[in-house]
């Protein structure tokens, strides 16, 4: 069976990048499965993640590389990298320093749930985020 992940390549040249040089990349927690955020990596920031264990990202925002937690200290470690069929996303299984992976002080960014009236948060606030970026 072929596989659209051509494995003869070098792990990142198999990879594909949008045409910003962008991968999506989700963040899972390794112990309960709960889907953490989804950020964006650029091929700066797999290799980065890759040789420290650490999740680093691309801001598309800020236009840098940032480390997650590097302000919260809400550090991801990573325990496995994945990459799906296609090539064209990515999966870390993390282990989440602190329990809080969402900015808002939420343990994820998935927080909100879609209702007949709107969309609702349906998870607490673990922490609030004026105390954790002062």
């Amino acid at each position: 069976m072929a596989h659209d992940l051509d494995l003869a390549l070098p792990w990142l040249d198999a990879l594909k990048w949008d045409d910003n040089g962008l991968l999506p990349a989700i963040a899972q927690d390794a112990k309960s499965g709960k889907v953490l955020m989804l950020a964006w990596m650029n091929r700066a920031a797999l290799e980065a993640t890759a040789a420290t264990g650490e999740a680093v990202y691309w801001s598309r925002s800020r236009r840098r590389l940032w480390k997650k937690g590097e302000e919260s200290g809400h550090f991801q470690h990573v325990q496995e990298i994945r990459a799906d069929c296609d090539g064209d996303a990515l999966l870390l299984l993390v282990t989440q320093t602190g329990g809080i992976a969402c900015h808002t002080g939420h343990a994820s960014c998935f927080f909100y749930r879609q209702t007949e009236s709107g969309w609702q948060a349906a998870d607490p606030v673990l922490k609030d985020p004026e105390t954790i970026y002062a």
